[in-house]
């Protein structure tokens, strides 16, 4: 199994920059989540852009044993759909890999029943029907129907449903690569068909809508091509490290798995970034020092 992590840099250098403790810290996480993978995975890749590869493996010096630069053509892009990087990473891979977020440490390896699973991600999660929630599919897809936008056949059918499930992608990967790359040109065409950019427009600031089509649509067509299109991506199933949002919070269930998922507000907890720190100083000596040293190029490039 491959080891894939992606790194578009105009939606983190815009917006994402800012939810961590520092720059070093950011910098640190790179560093434990690509040395902890590797210790289990040999097979590691980086999709990147040119800015990102000059950061992570020339400055850095994190080292991948395939680094792609495709991210680049992103430059137009508009950076409010920031998972459109981790789409292009997605789409991209040719045999059954994991995907793993940045602020993702695996302390040992993905157990079997992931790793032979033709879908796997890190948990399901359920949200309230009335759009109360970061998920708000039924606003979206009024929204985009109202300018007769365009919508994959899985999104419509699950939202006729009335579905209110969808799958958190600390990590996605999988056996079936090519069901895989299908869902991620139908998330990438969702973003970007000419007739959604008067949605977009109209919405105004997507940045929370980036779950709806990441991981709403992940789970539509899961479960479209489970029980509508059988024929498409046969066998199609998805398994999960933790059975739950709750489970998935639950630190004894995540030293059972050996995994560590920085969400949300962690990257700018002070205590967890302590532990961060004195992790990788331990562990990654040469790096620690490195990731201070291009912390403080940055810092001294915008005094």
């Amino acid at each position: 199994m491959r080891a894939v992590w992606s790194f578009w840099t105009k939606p983190f250098v815009r917006h994402h920059r800012k939810v961590w403790f520092s720059e070093r810290h950011h910098l640190l996480a790179w560093i434990l989540s690509v040395e902890s993978a590797r210790a289990h995975y040999a097979d590691t890749a980086l999709v990147t852009d040119d800015e990102g590869a000059d950061l992570l493996v020339s400055k850095l010096g994190l080292e991948f044993k395939e680094v792609s630069t495709a991210l680049t053509d992103l430059r137009e892009s508009n950076s409010g759909w920031w998972v459109l990087g981790k789409l292009w990473a997605y789409r991209l891979q040719t045999r059954p890999f994991v995907h793993l977020d940045s602020d993702v440490f695996l302390w040992r390896p993905l157990p079997e029943r992931l790793v032979r699973a033709p879908v796997f991600a890190q948990n399901p999660e359920s949200f309230p029907a009335d759009d109360s929630s970061w998920y708000r599919p039924a606003f979206v897809d009024a929204v985009v129907r109202g300018v007769q936008g365009w919508l994959p056949r899985e999104w419509c059918w699950y939202i006729a449903q009335q579905k209110t499930e969808a799958i958190c992608c600390g990590i996605l990967g999988g056996t079936n690569v090519e069901f895989l790359a299908h869902y991620a040109k139908a998330a990438i065409t969702m973003i970007e068909h000419p007739t959604n950019e008067s949605a977009w427009s109209a919405i105004g600031n997507v940045i929370g809508d980036n779950i709806l089509v990441e991981q709403y649509l992940l789970a539509a067509c899961i479960e479209y091509h489970h029980r509508v299109d059988q024929q498409s991506f046969r066998p199609l199933t998805a398994r999960y490290l933790f059975d739950s949002v709750e489970e998935a919070f639950d630190e004894s269930a995540a030293r059972r798995e050996g995994y560590t998922h920085l969400i949300g507000g962690a990257k700018a907890n002070r205590e967890i970034m302590q532990r961060l720190d004195l992790r990788v100083r331990r562990d990654y000596p040469k790096l620690y020092k490195r990731a201070a040293e291009v912390a403080e190029q940055i810092r001294a490039s915008k005094a």
